[in-house]
Order: structure tokens, then C-alpha cells, then sequence
């Protein structure tokens, strides 16, 4: 999973498997789990689940929507959503059922249930937008409903499971109008242009394939015999899966070459979401992994330049998810429990690994520059210094879903990646550059793959076995034990040391504190009175109180303000500049030329000539 957070600081100013018996010479039965979604007649934005039961045994059996749901870290209570449920045998007659949490429905009689019927809500509808560690679910992880135009199936918001009934194939048959279409890794099996059937060998693998239905608007292309499809719903038509798909290529394309013999799928589906930021609408921003998919979802009104920067930065995390936790897991995660979860130690693997590696790849294949990657690794160390850099990674990990632990869990693609970078300088130097963390990675996935979890107690071991001691001594010390990690010695054996440097910052931003806010009944954007202006402000004579109207002779409001933040970023010192601006109720134009604000940060340079090789190797090689 990764989250984006775009201009937090502004948030308050702008969003106030079994098979029955058979007899000889006839034709085996499997027993399955049935599933019918009607996504035409969607009454009060609520959609039809009719689920048709196995053979059920007991006398009372229950029905579960999850509770969670891999990758997210959080409890959200999917049954929450979920309206109406009801029970019949196969003459029709309703059955004794009671809600006995907010995510589990128990049924009476039930070897004679023939089918179960519900009503579900979508969670995009419910979001308020107001940051991590909120009651809101995770938009990629949500679910929409929007007659006629898109419905974002994450499968776990729709589709449950009977008690004891998990491993058995699930039939999914899903009726929708002719004007849209699936986008998801899964077959359609049905030739009909308004229904699609789609069959998984078991819940947890339905539960890994999302679904977009929307205005078909997607693309194809093939990568070393990996099918990519690119799937894009734009509620005004802004941005198009063809306009995207260039960078898109050219980024898995690095990425795959960068994995080299890691290869876990055949076929991998990026859906992307735009949300309008309406009160309705999506206010998550980021990406959930899936084996064969990644769902994104990101606000519609960004510059393209924004989008793709964002696509490549989240996509390319969820990518490197095929190979952990997919490819490479503990049994918490084989045999994960939806309803009453026990985590892995090894969210360091997980995630720190999967985002190291989807910064790493861009140096490896020759998309960023070593300066890019330095300063990447540098944020990424101050803001890891900022959270509890005692708290044994391995303890948070095993406990995220509760506090003090959850509040440190965005440190997972923080200190998480760093925990990757130190191993792989440790495994280059003590192999005289010739293996990395990814030859590490490729051992692991053949001890283990997809089908063979490992003993969370037992990873340090199998990891020391394969690298060198000094691996293992690291984990113990700086991964299961409180010690904070000495970086600087880490980096001094690749020649590389701290030192301050002066860098430019966002103009309309210091640190997390605003210099602009909004007028909620005009929706003009003001300078904040009485603050200290920056360089910016300053050069071009702009004074707290003024209304900007247009920039370059772009208006801009509350409805496109993240795009003015986000062209802002493009600006280069002493670049041409006109402002229109409202200053005591009269307009005026300001021109000049852009002086950015800079601020002294704690940076990383290469200072160690003599350790060049072991440098090129861990970042080239």
C-alpha cells in the first residue's frame, strides 16, 4: 500500500477448494460459492449481492464481510456498508438470521440455506478527507458506486465468505449496462456485452482482483511476456489511458529489467481512479497492491506532469509488492484472517523493502540521477528521525493495528526503506559489490514463492543463511531491538557523507504552515495577513490581504488551487511571472521574474573517492 498526501497543510482551509462425492461414470461435481452482482438496478446508490450457498452442514452457520483487508493495516469493517441482509431455504422462505458484529450475520436452520441476499453501500460516499489515522477506509481499498458512469469493485466490499467455507471456488456473474466495461487481470468467461462471469479458486484469490466498471478508456502493451493493461475512469474525460501510458511503459519496462529473474506474473492491471474531491466523492490518495493488479486513485485536477510523477511513484511501490509480500510471506499473511487478523513482524520487508526497491530500480535503470536518489534517501531519514526511532520495528509491526504502534506505521516507507539501503550496502561490501538486497530477494523467492509461508521467528535466520553474518547482526540490533540505526556508517562504506546544502521550497508553503488561504463563501485564494512573507512574496511586492485571481493568465480558486500548488513546483529561478490580484477590491497585474524561497537541509554527497566501485555497484549494479 502506499499513501499520497498532497498539501496537508491546506486541508483545514479547503475541506472545512473441495470437491463432493461422486458416483461411478457420472460427471464430478465441484461444490462452489455463487455470486451475483446487479450493478443496473442501483437503487438509492446501493447495489444488489445475491450469494447461492454450498452445502451447508451445521445447524448454524455464519456469514462474514471483512473485518480487514491485506495491505491496508487498519481495521475498517467493510460489514459496515452492507443493508438489508436476509437468508432464504430454496422454497423461498426467510430464515432466522441476527447481526452478532458489525461485520458477521449468523443463520438459523442453515443446512436448509439456499441463498442470502444483501444491499451494499460504497465508502467513497462516507470519506471526509481529514488525513491518515482517520475513520475513513483507504480509497483504493474503497469501493464506488455511481450508476451509469463507474463502479470501483474492490471485491471485499461486496462479496463475504460462509464460516469454514473460504477455500471453495467462487463463481462471480456480474450484470451491468452494455456502456461499460471491467477493467480487472481476471477472464471474462461470458460472451454477453452486459454480463461478466468470473471464476477464483478460492475467496482470498477474488479478494485480490478488483474490478473498474466504467466507459471503456484503456490500454495494452506486453513487457518481457507480462501483459499490462492500463485502466483509467476521468469523470470529465481530462486524462485518458493513452496519454499516460508512454511514461507508464517506459517505467515497468525499468522495472521489470531491474528484477531480471523475478517473474511472478503473467499478466498485471494498473486501475486508476480520478476523484473530483466533491463531498461524495474519493479523498484517499495512493495505491493498494494486489498479485496481478495495483487500484490508484488520485484527484482528477492535476496538472498531467503531477499525475504522472504520482502514477510512477506509487505504481512502481506496488509493483515491487509481486515480490513481497506476494512472492515472499509469513503464514499471518498465507492464511490471513479477515475477521480477527494477527500481524507479521516483517513490515520492514514488506513495505520498507518494496518502496527502497521502487527507488532504487529509477537510479539502477537510468531514470533519476545519483543526486536524485541522495536527496530521496535523505528525506527519508530526516522524516524517519522525526518518529519513535526506539521502538523496535519488528514489535511495531506484529502490533500496527493498535496504539502506541499504529501512529508509527507511515514509518514503514521511511525507516522501513532505509532498513533495505543499510542491507544492501552491508551485502555489497561484504561481497565486493558483486550481490545486493535484490540477489537476497531472488533466494528468498525460491525458498519460499507464493505457496510456502515462512515462520515469522524463523526469517532472520534463513536471511543470515544466505548473506553473511553482519546481515544478521544488523536485524537483531537495529530491526528487533530498540538501537537507532547509525546511517552515517552505513553510507561512509559507499563513500557518501551528511552535509548542509541550501534547497528551494514551495512557494506558497514553509514547512507544513500555509502562506495563502481560502475565502470559503467566494472561493478566491488570499496571501494570509500579517505573516512573514517569503522571498517570493517579497521580490514581487505581494502583500498579505491581496486576492490572487490568475497566474500566467490561468485563473485559479478553491476549485483548481491544488493545481496552482502543484505548477508551482515547476517554477525556476527567475522565470518570467504575471499575478493578477485583487488588492482593496481593485484589480491589478504584477510582473516580474520568480525568486524561490531556499532553507538549509541536512543533505547527502558523495565525499569518498576511493570508495567509488562499491558505490557504482550498489547503485548500478
Amino acid at each position: 500500500m502506499k499513501r499520497i498526501f498532497f498539501a496537508l497543510a491546506f486541508a483545514s482551509f479547503f475541506w472545512s477448494c473441495k470437491t463432493a462425492g461422486v458416483a461411478i461414470f457420472t460427471k464430478p461435481v465441484i461444490e462452489n460459492v455463487a455470486v451475483a452482482i446487479n450493478l443496473n438496478d442501483v437503487n438509492d446508490d446501493k447495489v444488489l449481492v445475491t450469494i447461492t450457498a454450498p452445502k451447508i452442514s451445521t445447524d448454524e452457520v455464519t456469514y462474514s464481510i471483512p473485518k480487514i483487508v491485506p495491505g491496508t493495516y487498519s481495521i475498517d469493517n467493510y460489514g459496515k456498508f452492507i443493508e438489508d441482509f436476509k437468508a432464504f431455504d430454496n422454497k423461498g422462505t426467510a430464515l432466522t438470521i441476527a447481526k452478532t458484529d458489525d461485520n458477521t450475520w449468523s443463520i438459523k436452520n442453515a443446512k436448509t440455506v439456499a441463498k442470502v441476499t444483501y444491499l451494499v453501500n460504497d465508502t467513497f460516499d462516507t470519506e471526509k478527507g481529514s488525513g491518515f489515522g482517520n475513520s475513513d477506509i483507504f480509497s483504493p481499498a474503497g469501493t464506488n458506486i455511481d450508476a451509469g458512469k463507474n463502479f470501483m469493485l474492490n471485491m471485499h466490499g461486496f462479496v463475504g465468505f460462509f464460516q469454514d467455507k473460504k477455500d471453495l471456488p467462487y463463481n462471480v456473474s456480474i450484470s451491468h449496462p452494455a456502456t461499460l466495461w471491467g477493467a480487472t487481470s481476471m477472464t471474462d468467461r461470458d460472451v454477453s456485452d452486459t454480463n461478466d462471469l468470473f471464476t477464483t479458486t478460492r475467496y482470498a484469490e477474488l479478494v485480490e482482483n478488483p474490478i473498474m466498471y466504467a466507459k471503456p478508456d484503456y490500454t495494452t502493451f506486453t513487457i518481457d511476456g507480462m501483459e499490462i493493461l492500463i485502466g483509467v475512469y476521468s469523470p470529465t474525460g481530462k486524462v485518458t489511458a493513452e496519454s499516460i501510458t508512454s511514461e507508464m511503459k517506459t517505467m515497468m519496462t525499468a522495472q521489470k529489467n531491474f528484477l531480471g529473474k523475478i517473474n511472478a506474473t503473467k499478466k498485471y492491471s494498473v486501475l486508476l481512479y480520478l476523484s473530483t474531491m466533491t463531498d461524495t466523492d474519493a479523498k484517499g490518495f495512493g495505491a493498494l497492491e494486489h498479485p496481478t493488479a495495483t487500484t490508484v486513485v488520485l484527484p482528477e485536477m492535476m496538472p498531467k506532469s503531477e499525475l504522472v510523477k504520482s502514477m510512477v511513484d506509487v505504481v512502481s511501490h506496488e509493483f515491487f509488492h509481486i515480490v513481497t509480500p506476494l512472492s515472499i510471506h509469513s503464514k499471518e499473511i498465507h492464511d490471513f484472517d479477515y475477521n480477527a487478523p494477527k500481524m507479521s513482524e516483517h513490515l520492514w520487508m514488506y513495505e520498507g523493502v518494496t518502496e527502497y526497491f521502487a527507488n532504487l530500480f529509477q537510479i539502477n535503470q537510468g531514470l533519476i540521477t545519483e543526486e536524485d536518489f541522495l536527496n530521496r534517501m535523505s528525506e527519508k531519514i530526516a522524516n524517519a528521525n522525526a518518529m519513535n526511532d526506539t521502538m523496535p520495528f519488528t514489535t511495531m509491526s506484529a502490533n500496527v493495528l493498535n496504539e502506541p504502534y499504529k501512529a508509527q506505521y507511515l514509518n514503514v516507507y521511511e525507516k522501513g526503506a532505509l532498513i533495505g539501503m543499510c542491507l544492501d550496502i552491508i551485502i555489497r561490501e561484504k561481497s565486493n559489490g558483486e550481490r545486493g538486497i535484490l540477489d537476497l530477494m531472488q533466494k528468498l523467492s525460491n525458498e519460499y514463492g507464493p505457496s510456502k509461508p515462512f515462520n515469522d521467528n524463523e526469517l532472520f535466520a534463513k536471511i543470515t543463511s544466505f548473506t553473511y553474518p553482519e546481515v544478521g547482526t544488523f536485524l537483531e540490533t537495529y530491526v528487533s531491538g530498540p538501537t537507532p540505526i547509525p546511517y552515517d556508517t552505513f553510507l561512509a562504506k559507499v563513500g557518501i557523507t551528511k552535509s548542509l546544502k541550501k534547497v528551494p521550497t514551495n512557494v506558497f508553503l514553509k514547512g507544513q504552515v500555509p502562506y495563502i488561504t481560502v475565502n470559503q463563501q467566494t472561493k478566491e485564494i488570499i496571501v494570509i495577513p500579517n505573516s512573514e512573507l517569503n522571498d517570493f512574496y517579497k521580490n514581487l511586492d505581494l502583500k498579505g490581504g491581496d486576492i490572487i485571481v490568475a497566474i500566467n493568465e490561468k485563473s485559479f480558486s478553491l476549485e483548481n488551487i491544488y493545481e496552482m500548488i502543484s505548477v508551482s513546483e515547476t517554477w525556476k529561478e527567475n522565470d518570467p511571472i504575471a499575478i493578477k490580484i485583487k488588492r482593496n477590491g481593485k484589480e491589478q497585474i504584477i510582473k516580474g521574474k520568480v525568486k524561490l524561497p531556499y532553507e538549509e537541509k541536512e543533505g547527502l554527497n558523495t565525499t569518498d573517492s576511493s570508495k567509488k566501485a562499491l558505490k557504482e555497484a550498489w547503485l548500478k549494479g
